[in-house]
């Protein structure tokens, strides 16, 4: 019923977003890639210590939790970058699916739509709205008939709403079709000498990534646990630290206010 969050492919998707720190990004992207999630989860926080704000951090925070069944730390995370704008269809489908983990249906529910009204060709979206608004139901008792027929109405104009764009990306195709003809002509005269100068480049990259991956320090499972702890304890300290600096804030404003 749901795909597996597709969080690492931030860095690809979300260009516009600015890296809390690439070193700590990068370094977590290696190790999440070797399936080491507790590991990546280290360097993760360690980036969300430098900017609680990153979206590219906090997105791929979530992802090493929930390949740990974390969902609950999943969710904060993304929680964390919900007021952040610009937040793509795949941002919206992967808090309803770890809402779905949690069984908190309601936010599914939300989360899937908001993701179709930006994706509404989605299918594994659709469906996953459709399953999360049963259970939202089922959970409720069966819910009302208004509810009933004004999900059913949003589920029509969403259908009709994405016939629309089927038909208009029909006829996009086809001008693109034309146009991509013209290019490959012309991008096949110098496809001999951009594949050789491509390949010296991948070779490169590999060697550096061979002397990097080969430099790079293994931690032991206690080591990793330990660092953990540490940083859990400095990110308690800044959130801390921060939630004092707005309710200060607050007070003042509400000072502000009294005249």
């Amino acid at each position: 019923m749901k795909k597996v969050l597709l969080i690492f492919l931030i860095l690809c998707s979300l260009p516009a977003f600015a890296q809390a720190d690439k070193h700590d990004v990068r370094a977590g992207n290696r190790k999440f890639g070797r399936g080491r999630f507790k590991e990546s989860e280290i360097d993760y926080r360690k980036a969300v210590l430098k900017d609680s704000t990153s979206v590219t951090a906090n997105y791929n925070l979530a992802s090493a939790l929930y390949r740990q069944e974390d969902w609950a730390g999943a969710a904060k995370a993304l929680e964390s970058v919900k007021e952040q704008p610009g937040l793509p269809a795949q941002y919206h489908y992967n808090a309803g699916d770890a809402a779905l983990q949690q069984q908190d249906y309601q936010a599914a529910v939300q989360a899937f739509r908001q993701a179709l009204l930006q994706d509404p060709g989605d299918l594994d979206a659709k469906e996953n709205y459709i399953y999360a608004k049963k259970m939202l139901q089922n959970q409720q008792g069966g819910g009302g008939d208004n509810q009933q027929n004004q999900d059913q109405n949003q589920d029509q104009n969403q259908d009709q709403n994405q016939d629309q764009n089927q038909n208009q990306d029909q006829n996009q195709d086809q001008n693109n079709q034309d146009q991509q003809q013209n290019q490959d002509q012309n991008q096949d005269q110098n496809q001999n000498q951009d594949q050789d100068q491509q390949q010296d480049q991948n070779n490169q990259n590999q060697q550096q990534q061979q002397q990097q991956q080969q430099q790079e320090p293994q931690i032991s499972p206690q080591q990793a646990q330990q660092m953990l702890r540490a940083i859990q304890a400095k990110e308690k300290e800044t959130q801390d630290k921060v939630n004092k600096e707005k309710a200060a804030l607050l007070k003042s404003r509400q000072k502000e206010k009294n005249w």
